[in-house]
Parts: C-alpha cells; sequence; structure tokens
C-alpha cells in the first residue's frame, strides 16, 4: 500500500471514528432525522429560539401579519440571541404578498462612514479592514428594515410588535446552551471595546467578567430603553434622535467615524428578487450587495446532471456540488457588490446559457484546483439569525439578519445595550478597481441572504441557512434535498452537510484559489464516498463546524403549513 493510501485509510477512519453515537430510533423517516416536520392549519413560525417563535405566533393569534410576527421576533432574537444578530447589524427579507399574489424584496444594508476613507486604512498601514473595534463599523440597517416592510405590511401598531422584547429585556430570560457558547467565546475577544464588558458580561466569582451561563438569567435594561424609544418616536428615534446621538459621541469618543449624519442619511431599498428555475421550481434570491445568486448559479450548474440516480452523500452527489460551488464562487469573488458603485451583471450569471458555457469545465473525472471569475466579454450580454413566518392569510416571510461576526464589532455605546455590526470588515483594501472595493458611504458584500420558492407561480416554500459562505452552498443542499433526493422540510435540514472553503474570497486580500480548496463534511457521509473523494483528488477534512442553521416554512399541499427548524442550534418550528 502506498504511503497516501495508508493515509487516506487513516483519515477515513477517523472520520468515522469521529462521528457521535447514534441517536434516538425513529419508526418513520430517515435515520439521520432528528424530528419529525411540523404541521399547523393557520400559522407557523420557525426560528432559532423557541421565545421568539412563541412570540411569532402571539402576535399572529392576535391578528398581526405574519411581517409584524417576522418584527417582533426579531426584535427577541436580538436580545435572547445576540451571539448571532441585534439592532446594531443589517436585515435582508423577501415577502409572498397574497393580495399581489407576488414577492418584494428589501435589502435593508447599511453604508459605511463618509468621513472614513480609504486613504485612512493606508495611513494606519492596514493591509485589510480590521474584524473587530471602530473601523468595520457600517451603519446598521436593521430598525429601518423593520418600519419599511411594517409601513407595507403590517397591521399591528409596531408598539406593540416590540413590546414582548421590551418585556424579556426588562424581566430577563434564561440563556440556552449553543447561546451560552458562543457568547463565551466572544467575551475574551470583545471585551477590549468600551461598553462591551459593562453591558454584555456578568461578574464572576473571581472579581472578572464572564458570558452568562446557560440556564443563568439575562436582562438588558439598556435595549429594553431603546425598543422602548423607537416603540414610542418610530424609526426616526434611532437614526435621527437621541440613540443616533448618542452613538455619534461614542464613536467621536473612541477613534471611530460613525456619526448622526450617517444615521440620518440611512435608506435601504426595496429590491425586485431575482430567480431561477430548478426542475420546475423558481428559487428566489436578493440581488447583490449580497451573494443570494450564487445558489442560483449553483443549481443551474448541476440541473444537467441526474443526481438522483447517483444518491444522497455518493462521490458523485458531494464531488459536483463542490466543483459547481468553486465556479460560482469566483465570480462571487469578482463580480457581487453594491450596485451602486460597481456593475453586476446579474441577468447574465444566473442565465442558463452562461451555466452551460461555465459548466464545460467541470468534470466527473478531475478536480478544479483553480477557478477564474468570468471576463467581463464573457459577461457582456446584459453567526446570524434566520426566521420564516406565514399567517392565515397566505402571507409569508423570508427574513435573515446578522451583526456579521458573532456578536459584531465589540462596539457598543453605552446604555444602549446593543452591538454595532463589523460588516465593513467585508471590503477590499489596496486595489481601488476592485467592485467590492472600500469607499466612503458604500454598502459591503454581504454575505446574509434570506430564500424563497414558487412553483407555477404560487408559493412552495420560505427557508434560509445561516452561516457566512456556507450560506448558498446550505441553500442549494436543501433544495437538493427536497427537490432531488425526495426528503421532506425536517430530513432536508437534518441531513449531513457539506462545507467547500478554500475559494476565492471577494473581502480582504484578494488571493485566488490555486489548489482547490478544502472539503469539509459532516459526521453522516459514508467512509466510502470520502475515500473516493480523496482518491479523485479532492482534500477532505472531518469538522465540527459550522454548518449553519435551518428554518423552513412550506406550504401543505393539503391546506395551511408544514414547518422545520434547525437542530444543530436552538431552534424551534411550531404554528396553531
Amino acid at each position: 500500500m502506498s504511503a497516501i493510501a495508508r493515509f487516506c485509510s487513516v483519515l477515513v477512519l477517523a472520520v468515522a471514528a469521529a462521528a457521535p453515537a447514534a441517536g434516538a430510533d425513529r419508526i418513520t423517516g430517515k435515520p439521520f432525522a432528528t424530528r419529525s416536520q411540523v404541521h399547523a392549519p393557520h400559522t407557523m413560525a420557525a426560528t432559532s429560539h423557541p421565545l421568539a417563535t412563541q412570540v411569532a405566533l402571539d402576535v399572529m393569534k392576535a391578528g398581526g401579519s405574519a411581517v409584524d410576527a417576522a418584527i417582533a421576533a426579531n426584535a427577541v432574537l436580538g436580545l435572547v440571541e445576540p451571539t448571532g444578530n441585534g439592532i446594531g447589524g443589517d436585515l435582508f427579507a423577501i415577502v409572498w404578498d397574497p393580495e399581489t399574489r407576488s414577492l418584494h424584496g428589501y435589502n435593508g444594508s447599511g453604508r459605511s462612514p463618509r468621513a472614513l476613507t480609504a486613504e485612512e486604512f493606508r495611513r494606519r498601514g492596514l493591509a485589510s479592514v480590521p474584524s473587530h473595534g471602530p473601523l468595520p463599523v457600517t451603519v446598521p440597517g436593521t430598525v429601518d428594515a423593520w418600519f419599511a416592510l411594517h409601513g407595507r405590511f403590517g397591521r399591528r401598531s409596531m408598539a406593540a410588535n416590540l413590546a414582548p422584547a421590551i418585556r424579556y429585556a426588562r424581566d430577563g430570560h434564561p440563556v440556552h446552551q449553543t447561546i451560552a457558547y458562543y457568547w463565551a467565546r466572544s467575551v475574551p475577544r470583545l471585551s477590549k471595546w468600551p461598553g462591551f464588558s459593562e453591558q454584555f458580561t456578568l461578574a464572576d466569582e473571581g472579581g472578572g467578567r464572564r458570558a452568562p451561563r446557560e440556564g443563568e438569567t439575562w436582562r438588558n435594561p439598556g435595549l429594553a430603553d431603546t425598543l422602548q424609544a423607537i416603540a414610542d418616536g418610530g424609526r426616526d428615534a434611532f437614526y435621527k434622535g437621541d440613540i443616533a446621538r448618542v452613538i455619534d459621541a461614542y464613536f467621536r469618543a473612541n477613534d471611530g467615524f460613525l456619526s448622526y449624519a450617517d444615521l440620518a442619511a440611512h435608506e435601504g431599498e426595496w429590491v425586485e428578487p431575482v430567480s431561477t428555475n430548478y426542475r420546475g421550481y423558481d428559487v428566489w434570491e436578493l440581488p447583490p450587495n449580497g451573494q443570494g445568486i450564487a445558489a442560483l448559479q449553483i443549481l443551474n450548474l448541476l440541473e444537467p446532471y441526474a443526481l438522483a440516480s447517483y444518491g444522497f452523500g455518493s462521490p458523485e452527489h458531494v464531488h459536483l456540488f463542490v466543483e459547481a460551488k468553486k465556479l460560482a464562487f469566483a465570480d462571487r469573488a469578482r463580480w457581487y457588490a453594491d450596485p451602486d458603485f460597481a456593475r453586476s451583471p446579474v441577468e447574465r450569471l444566473v442565465s442558463k446559457d452562461y451555466a452551460r458555457e461555465r459548466g464545460r469545465l467541470i468534470s466527473l473525472d478531475r478536480v478544479l484546483r483553480e477557478a477564474v471569475p468570468a471576463t467581463p466579454a464573457q459577461l457582456d450580454q446584459g453567526d446570524t439569525i434566520y426566521l420564516a413566518t406565514a399567517d392565515a392569510s397566505g402571507m409569508m416571510v423570508s427574513l435573515i439578519q446578522s451583526n456579521y461576526r458573532g456578536m459584531g464589532s465589540g462596539m457598543a455605546p453605552p446604555g444602549l445595550g446593543f452591538i454595532l455590526q463589523d460588516r465593513g470588515e467585508q471590503f477590499v483594501l489596496g486595489d481601488p478597481s476592485h467592485p467590492n472595493a472600500y469607499a466612503p458611504g458604500k454598502r459591503p458584500f454581504h454575505t446574509i441572504i434570506p430564500a424563497f420558492v414558487t412553483r407555477d407561480g404560487r408559493p412552495w416554500l420560505s427557508f434560509g441557512v445561516m452561516g457566512g459562505g456556507m450560506q448558498p452552498q446550505g441553500h442549494v443542499q436543501v433544495l437538493l434535498n427536497l427537490i432531488d433526493f425526495g426528503m421532506d422540510l425536517q430530513e432536508a435540514g437534518d441531513a449531513p452537510r457539506i462545507h467547500h472553503d478554500g475559494s476565492t474570497e471577494p473581502a480582504g486580500p484578494v488571493t485566488v484559489m490555486s489548489d482547490g480548496g478544502w472539503i469539509e463534511l459532516e459526521s453522516g457521509f459514508p467512509p466510502g464516498t470520502v475515500r473516493a473523494l480523496m482518491d479523485l483528488g479532492h482534500s477532505v477534512r472531518s469538522a465540527l463546524g459550522p454548518f449553519g442553521g435551518y428554518q423552513a416554512i412550506g406550504v401543505n399541499p393539503h391546506g395551511g403549513w408544514t414547518d422545520a427548524s434547525e437542530t444543530r442550534k436552538n431552534g424551534q418550528a411550531a404554528g396553531y
């Protein structure tokens, strides 16, 4: 046996040995499913925290729309899951309106400070935007997005929608296991920034500060006051009132650039969702500055292959998915950016003709070591939370919201109870010609993406998968599981996931993939698949994640709704 073969065998055995003990036996469904999908006749909600799910259902029981429920749930999640979101971050949403029988998209992403220039980064000797502190902070777009969505689709007052989050912030709630884990990891990294330790840690027994532990009650009176001010004063209380003044003073005192003027000038925008048809299903994503169309590109590249005949978890399934992802992510690194600053040829990127052209680079017998983006000539043709809600009228919401890196930048203005996002880290420095090059007043490349699926012009599925560059990969895998491999909604999320890394990135110092990157597989893929992938030339690694978080609501063809929630987090899918 060769040294390479011996190494492959050892790695396969190690991957198999790392698999956890099997869970409880289930008499129906796939063996990897942790629970059954949920059905309900009237309304449904699926979020990453049971308290948020229950609040969403309460709102709809009281006459609120799916949008009211989504806003209320998002406000609660900013309190109970600060490791993934909050009102210091951005928000994207897709809404199905049953009255007009159409989809509406909202891009609630904020812009870079207008006083912060690329020259300032050069003056400080920085080759990339830092991951934390004042420099990566961009205008938070979540509150604006709430009010925009509510203005068009809300039925209850915003004060009523925010009341549950305010109550939990004042009275407290017990911290969940996964959240406590990520919170504890964030404290050493973020405590150096003013305001974080005072507002997001507890005193420990030795006189220091620590994250709240699982089951401990957490209160955030500062966030309660902030949300109450928004409930009383509306959108402008955040962007033009005392909250904005506190943020302005905080950044002036801490070597930052985000200003009152930046906040007062902020406006999100309604955008047209973009789609491709995959085997009769119209899959909808939002256009750049987000990465949603990467999922559409991957689906187009995979459609010519009979994936169902290969089977879930087969070497062909994993290999083809990874190769398609490499090609889509090469374009993602080159072409996805703020359309106000750089042309992004979206129509061409998601076209079937373009997929056929690029698909010639994929082979069942060869691994792509390099995946370069398309040239302008080729294209000259034209840690996050996700939640889904659906109400009795047929309205459906697909909403995603994030501070980017977990708890964000660490910058927490005094008394406000939230942390500003660090989304500006996604800008490119050093190459002013790059579409995602830093500029004042520009929206950075965004990883958070909601998704929606229609069939024959009718709603079929509202869903999302959290987790940075995993998100478009997760979107595609969920759809392959549903459409090609015949899984139900819960099985499609519980199935073991593939994560490919090492592609050319759209942010930071730009490095081009030259070695094919590497595949990370969750436990559950057959050792034979791992061996075959390695024999083909893939670098395969066992990993503990993160592999994303998933929520979904589908239309039950017999009436009502079906939903599913992520078992990798603290999610709950429920309805009535």
